[in-house]
């Protein structure tokens, strides 16, 4: 028996962990659990009896970011070839501004040109952790591992940039490490991950060989596959309800059928609305298939981009998902919007109770197909029609698993948008085999006993 550090980075990892099985699976194995938390403790409340430590927030001074950013280009430069998401990221993170980020970035990149080895990923690590190694933060945290004596530090997500120093000290206290890779894109078309981990758990064989060949040094036994928590609420009976009061919150017609449009967040959903706009377009068209659009904003936004589109088609139906901003004044403000049990009921039930998923790449997609519903990919925006350009995403490495496996259909515009529609509402059968597989390919273990399979691969370590 020992004592975890669970360390909750973000809104998502709250969900995933707190409002998850894992808890309840994780004492029965661990003598104590604390929460070494970057969102205010006051959230917890409620949810666990666990002690719970508010982590004051790092902010990274410029010597931090300059050898954080030197570590990212350089992983970036090192597996730029052959992939396009990568090559993407390195071309769009440039910077012409004349500031003294703006400079460093351009200083660099030139360097990065000629040391991008994993050897020289390393040596920026090492400079990183060293430019904060006698920060006040960096030195708070060293006094809370040391008071508190734990076996094992688990970090719900590898890449937020705040955690640097906390794995530093853990690294220097010689504590374990372990993380979770937080989702199916980070290895594939991200940056370098916060710092060097001890261990590492996966969603899937996939992430495994992802894994593996962006970070070379890391041996085959220090990667446990798991599957993901993300989605083990879904197959948890408190999170389920039934059909009839769903459609009474929501104020849905129960002779309808339901066609549910998921949104990105602003920085990638610049379509949305066009995207909506066509699928109101086809029921419009065609008011004997008896259908009704139900959509769903990002959890990272207010929904408040889509009010012109709101006025337009005044019988859409709207989700906000209900995550509430724990804190202002932080550098990824996004990682502080807490989900509420609410919200994920409402989740389960969109995805149980909808006919069709519609979404621009999203994520969501897996949700979807985890419930064996069709979904369709819509990207509408190319180089040349004055659309964000949303279809360079296609060239993404885990988005050409799914363009192979044949699970989800890929919209560029309304015409064949509007034939997917039809196909997926009259043969919604059609690709159920292919969506199986992909889910078998992307997730690698089954919903139920996620939490226990997380423990277990903790407890081992």
């Amino acid at each position: 028996m020992k004592k975890l550090g669970l360390v909750i980075t973000d809104g998502v990892g709250f969900r995933n962990y707190i409002l998850s099985n894992f808890l309840e699976e994780a004492t029965k194995e661990f003598d104590s659990i604390v929460i070494l938390s970057c969102l205010p403790a006051e959230v917890y409340k409620g949810h666990t009896t666990c002690n719970i430590i508010e982590l004051e927030v790092f902010n990274e001074q410029y010597k931090t970011w300059f050898f954080r950013k030197t570590k990212e280009v350089a992983h970036l430069k090192l597996h730029a070839k052959g992939n396009f998401g990568i090559q993407h990221n390195l071309s769009i993170n440039k910077s012409k501004l004349k500031t003294t980020r703006g400079y460093g970035t351009r200083l660099i990149y030139k360097f990065t040109r000629f040391f991008h080895s994993e050897k020289n990923i390393q040596t920026y690590q090492k400079l990183q952790n060293f430019t904060f190694s006698r920060n006040r933060i960096t030195n708070q945290y060293q006094d809370v591992l040391k008071q508190e004596n734990f076996d094992l530090l688990f970090f719900t997500h590898q890449r937020p940039p705040y955690i640097a120093p906390l794995v530093y000290v853990a690294q220097k206290l010689k504590i374990k490490t372990a993380a979770f890779i937080f989702s199916w894109d980070n290895l594939a078309s991200k940056g370098r991950m916060a710092s060097n981990f001890d261990y590492y758990l996966v969603w899937s064989n996939l992430m495994r060989k992802e894994l593996k060949h962006f970070y070379s040094e890391i041996k085959e036994e220090e990667i446990n596959v798991i599957g993901t928590p993300q989605f083990e609420p879904y197959a948890m009976d408190k999170y389920k309800i039934d059909r009839s009061s769903f459609f009474k919150k929501f104020n849905l017609d129960t002779t309808k059928g339901i066609i549910c449009y998921s949104c990105a967040d602003k920085s990638i959903g610049a379509n949305d609305s066009v995207h909506i706009a066509s699928v109101m377009q086809y029921l419009i068209n065609n008011p004997k298939l008896n259908l009704q659009l139900l959509v769903r904003t990002s959890p990272a936004e207010d929904g408040l981009r889509f009010e012109e589109i709101k006025s337009k088609f005044p019988e859409i139906i709207w989700n906000i998902p209900k995550w509430e901003l724990a804190r202002n004044n932080h550098a990824e403000s996004w990682s502080q919007r807490i989900p509420s049990i609410e919200d994920v009921k409402d989740l389960r039930a969109l995805l149980e109770f909808s006919d069709l998923n519609i979404n621009m790449c999203s994520t969501m997609g897996l949700d979807f197909l985890l419930f064996d519903k069709p979904v369709i990919y819509t990207v509408f925006g190319n180089e040349e029609n004055g659309l964000y350009n949303d279809q360079l995403f296609l060239k993404y490495a885990h988005l050409e698993h799914v363009i192979n496996s044949k699970a989800i259909t890929i919209a560029k515009n309304e015409e064949e948008l509007h034939e997917q529609i039809k196909e997926a509402l009259t043969q919604p059968n059609l690709r159920k085999a292919y969506r199986k597989n992909l889910i078998d390919l992307e997730i690698g273990k089954p919903l139920e006993g996620t939490s226990k399979r997380i423990v277990e691969a903790l407890k081992s370590f």
